[in-house]
């Protein structure tokens, strides 16, 4: 934390080291023994901004088509068609932002798996149970571990946590009927209890799980198809909700053929190594949760696997 706290003030990022007296001053658990505080960082609710991002479209007099799910891309001329159940849409300039959904271009199946995330809500905290943690404030909380819980509160005294397991299924598996799991939860609800012990009794509400994508760089990449007439962004491995607005100048860029700081930039330039084929690919990333929980269960001390994929620019070290 000292040495992140250290490269965030060579960008100009004040994050203040807090020691177990100091974190434990703000939230009450045995399991924080030292934490960063970061005052830049502001929590979003992703529904209410995706209504409040349909809200601007709609002003701006952009019409949404919503239950018309595209099918298929076609280049047709100096056109792309777009095949739904309902019809085609003709268009000159495609972007292509489906994340963890089944992708349209075949070649990015080979670049992007569909992880599972998991989530609980308890019931409203009595004042006596809120008094138990502290936490009197709306922080956001993420652990240091590679495999990380996160959790907040609401506006009605709840506490959202979730994290921890990226679960991948057989041949990106996706699909409604995995976004529940009661294997995840009873986990979660277990690490929750380990955090929070004081709280034991407290009753979840609300559960559920939704997919996320995933690239072997665990960051977003971008390219374009049908002759530069669509474009892509995706690969975000959970952490859209801000980059995604730097994804999507990146896509327009590509679609106007503009050269910009943004396009010259390796990032931009270079896409991240595909996956192998079943079973390969099941086998290669079990092994790499599996390692990752290792390390997090040896004070961070990696195995071969991990230091051979930093080695090759692979995981989140990359």
């Amino acid at each position: 934390m000292r040495q992140e706290q250290t490269q965030a003030a060579s960008f100009g990022l004040n994050f203040e080291l807090l020691e177990r007296e100091q974190v434990q001053s703000l939230i009450r658990s045995p399991l924080f023994i030292a934490g960063l505080k970061r005052p830049d960082v502001a929590l979003v609710n992703p529904a209410r901004l995706a209504w409040g991002l349909r809200r601007a479209c709609l002003d701006l007099g952009i019409r949404l088509y919503e239950n018309s799910p595209v099918t298929k891309l076609e280049e047709d001329g100096n056109f792309v068609l777009a095949r739904t159940p309902h019809g085609c849409v003709r268009a000159a300039r495609v972007a292509l932002a489906t994340n963890a959904f089944p992708p349209l271009l075949k070649r990015l199946s080979y670049y992007v798996v569909p992880v599972y995330d998991y989530v609980l809500m308890t019931e409203p905290l009595t004042p006596a149970q809120r008094e138990s943690i502290g936490w009197r404030g709306r922080e956001g909380v993420s652990d240091a571990s590679r495999q990380f819980h996160y959790t907040r509160t609401t506006a009605d005294g709840r506490i959202l946590w979730g994290g921890y397991d990226a679960v991948y299924y057989w041949n990106n598996g996706f699909g409604p009927h995995l976004e529940t799991s009661q294997r995840e939860f009873e986990r979660l609800a277990e690490h929750f209890f380990q955090a929070f012990p004081q709280l034991e009794g407290v009753r979840f509400s609300h559960a559920w799980g939704g997919a996320i994508d995933t690239c072997s760089r665990f960051a977003p990449f971008w390219g374009t198809a049908h002759g530069g007439k669509t474009a892509y962004s995706l690969g975000f491995t959970g952490l859209g909700v801000g980059a995604t607005r730097f994804g999507a100048k990146v896509m327009l860029d590509l679609l106007d053929g503009r050269q910009t700081e943004r396009t010259a930039l390796d990032f931009v330039r270079t896409q991240p190594l595909p996956f192998p084929p079943e079973p390969l690919r099941s086998i290669g990333i079990h092994l790499t949760r599996w390692s990752m929980d290792q390390a997090d269960r040896n004070g961070g001390r990696e195995n071969l696997w991990l230091r051979v994929m930093n080695r090759l620019g692979l995981g989140f070290d990359s």
